[in-house]
């Protein structure tokens, strides 16, 4: 037998040999002894003793080979107590952040555990897991090319508002899993805003965008009806319109303006027609009352005339009428006689006559 290959059972060193033959056992708790060996088997000179003989090298292998148990390194002690440290920091434990809830998963168990965890740090062995769901409400915009009503295509910018509904993430995460916005919503979505917007002309979508939101809404929360999720609003944040869409809409305002400029001026004109028909109606009433009064003068002047008259009349005879003329100073009297034909003026009151 070679010696440089000869070993012993019992973990002493063979004469002529050049290793050590302690059994494996031993061989692995010497492992942090190496350094501290290696210092021991030198010399004053500062030679190995593998240069000084086989002697020295067994003896200080009978000096470790005591045939006694081995007691662990600080090396080995240290890495008992690091592993299951980093274990606890980096893979036995997950935090639930606010706002969210978690699932666990075992693997090898249960699978997935159907009740939900709130916020808050949770252990677990190495190979499980927890799978967090964001439950606070998250707005999604979708960039949408829509054909209205009167055939013109209009590029809106739709935003829904929604969020999963806490107690039935377990379901959620069973029909559909995290990325439940892409595969299940985004294209019901997309569907809803085309369907409803198709209803409305080009001209019409800006004044009314508030209904179209509420009618999107409504279409939305009934196609996820049991689907796991809470939606809160849907809004029409931007539209983009072409130039000749742009120019239609101008013109319309300025006919509204042009509109409620006549509308303005129609009032205006109503109310001064009003207040020149209550000025009419005053003069008129006052013209009224005064032809009124008038009237109403003379037939009391006619009256007392005709009753002087009516006693003039009956007091009259015609001797007073003839002494009447001739008392009158411009009266003048013609007297024809009868044989003579010849006028004879006689002007009472004057001295002269002809």
């Amino acid at each position: 037998m070679n010696s440089s290959s000869a070993r012993s059972r019992t973990g002493s060193v063979v004469p002529g040999s050049s290793r050590s033959t302690m059994p494996w056992r031993l061989r692995i708790w010497n492992v942090g002894l190496k350094p501290m060996k290696r210092l021991q088997e030198r010399d004053g000179s500062g030679a190995v003793d593998g240069q000084r003989g086989c002697g020295h090298r067994e003896r200080n292998a009978d000096n470790y080979n005591t045939g006694g148990p081995m007691k662990p390194s600080t090396f080995s002690r240290a890495i008992v107590l690091v592993v299951p440290i980093l274990l606890m920091m980096y893979g036995c434990g997950t935090t639930v952040d606010q706002g969210k809830r978690g699932l666990r998963w075992n693997p090898l168990t249960a699978g997935l555990v159907k009740e939900p965890l709130k916020e808050g740090y949770y252990w677990h062995a190495p190979w499980n897991s927890v799978f967090e769901y964001d439950v606070r409400y998250q707005s999604f915009t979708e960039k949408v090319d829509v054909l209205t009503a009167d055939d013109l295509t209009v590029h809106l910018h739709a935003a829904i508002t929604m969020r999963p509904v806490a107690e039935e993430i377990y379901f959620l995460a069973q029909e559909v899993g995290h990325n439940w916005y892409a595969q299940l919503v985004r294209p019901q979505f997309l569907s809803a805003v085309r369907g409803v917007v198709a209803q409305y002309t080009m001209i019409t979508i800006p004044e009314r965008s508030s209904e179209i939101g509420n009618k999107i809404e409504a279409v939305m929360v009934e196609s996820l009806k049991g689907r796991h999720l809470d939606v809160y609003s849907v809004a029409l944040s931007e539209m983009e319109f072409s130039q000749m869409v742009l120019k239609a809409i101008e013109q319309k305002q300025a006919k509204e303006q042009e509109k409620e400029q006549k509308e303005f001026e129609l009032v205006i004109a109503e109310r001064n027609a009003e207040i020149a028909r209550i000025q009419a109606k005053g003069e008129g009433d006052a013209l009224q009352i005064r032809a009124e009064g008038e009237g109403e003068s003379l037939r009391i002047r006619a009256k007392g005339q005709s009753q002087a008259q009516e006693i003039i009349t009956k007091t009259l005879t015609p001797d007073y009428l003839k002494f009447k003329l001739y008392e009158s100073p411009n009266s003048k009297m013609i007297i024809v006689p009868d044989k003579s034909n010849v006028p004879i003026i006689v002007n009472p009151g004057s001295d002269l006559s002809r």
